[in-house]
């Protein structure tokens, strides 16, 4: 069997589609189309269904996925081990993350890596969206749930809290709630529903049953802009809205409480910058506890 085939078919595995993989691999169509037709040849056996909309495995593909994915491992380690970084962190890691973490704490806090290490380069992707690491859409995941499914490592970082927050300028205009009940009468800014990337997201029935935003932003950072503009009232990380002296505390209902998780798929283990990179991180929220407390 060809490394260079199993490749290929992980590419076009994780891109859903011929077209998409030959470009993040820089080869023409017609080679990869080639090269698949050559490895199912090879294992006697169809990998993928050809749709109008793309590629997708079949029963023996999504079986042989989690073969090559093994393979692939395997060469990464063993490039690891024969060649070795040295003391030399270079190439890409890409980090997936939830805007409020991403913004709001990664992005002033990364700078200190890529000067250490002049030949790391970081890719961070702050947005409200989850990050397929079979797919390669990330190196390393910030999740706010942990994966129980996949060939995944993950580690726990940091508990964090939200809370309801107003700006003093909507509480003078509108007055201060007193009570759950109180709510009903204010104008509250929230999540877009169907766009929430976890059900552990869906918090707003923890604070009332019927919680029904009036103003729902797809982003926490927009929400937090929103409830500072005196939009209305709004649950938001506090770790974020307590640096802002234009919010207040509503100690009407109790704090809220998640996680964020640290992930990565087993097969980039062996990658000494995703390791250095993974373990910056994890020290770094160590350190800062406090601030997520």
């Amino acid at each position: 069997m060809n490394w260079d085939d199993v490749r290929i078919f992980l590419a076009v595995a994780r891109a859903g589609q011929i077209l998409g993989a030959a470009r993040r691999l820089e080869l023409n169509h017609a080679t990869v189309s080639r090269r698949i037709a050559a490895l199912e040849r090879a294992l006697g056996a169809k990998l993928f269904r050809r749709l109008t909309t793309g590629s997708e495995l079949t029963t023996e593909g999504e079986r042989f996925l989690s073969v090559a994915e093994r393979i692939e491992a395997d060469m990464i380690a063993a490039r690891a081990e024969i060649v070795g970084e040295g003391d030399e962190i270079s190439g890409v890691v890409r980090i997936g993350a939830p805007d409020g973490f991403g913004v709001s704490f990664l992005a002033s806090r990364l700078g200190v890596l890529t000067e250490q290490y002049p030949d790391l380069a970081i890719q961070l992707v702050p947005v409200p969206r989850s990050f397929s690491l079979s797919r390669r859409e990330a190196d390393i995941a910030i999740t706010v749930e942990r994966p129980t499914e996949g060939r995944l490592i993950a580690g726990k970082l940091v508990d964090y809290s939200l809370s309801l927050y107003a700006s003093r300028d909507y509480l003078k205009r509108n007055g201060v709630p007193q009570s759950i009940a109180d709510l009903k009468r204010h104008r509250l800014i929230g999540y877009v529903a169907d766009l929430l990337i976890s059900l552990s997201l869906d918090y707003g029935p923890e604070i009332m049953p019927d919680w029904q935003a009036n103003f729902a932003v797809s982003s926490a950072l927009g929400q937090v802009e929103a409830v500072r503009s005196g939009a209305g009232i709004g649950i938001l990380h506090s770790y974020i809205a307590r640096v802002h002296d234009d919010l207040v505390l509503l100690p009407v209902a109790p704090p809220i409480r998640r996680a964020y998780w640290l992930v990565y798929h087993e097969t980039v283990r062996p990658l000494r910058r995703v390791q250095v990179v993974s373990s910056f991180i994890a020290a770094t929220v160590e350190a800062e506890r406090a601030v997520f407390a």
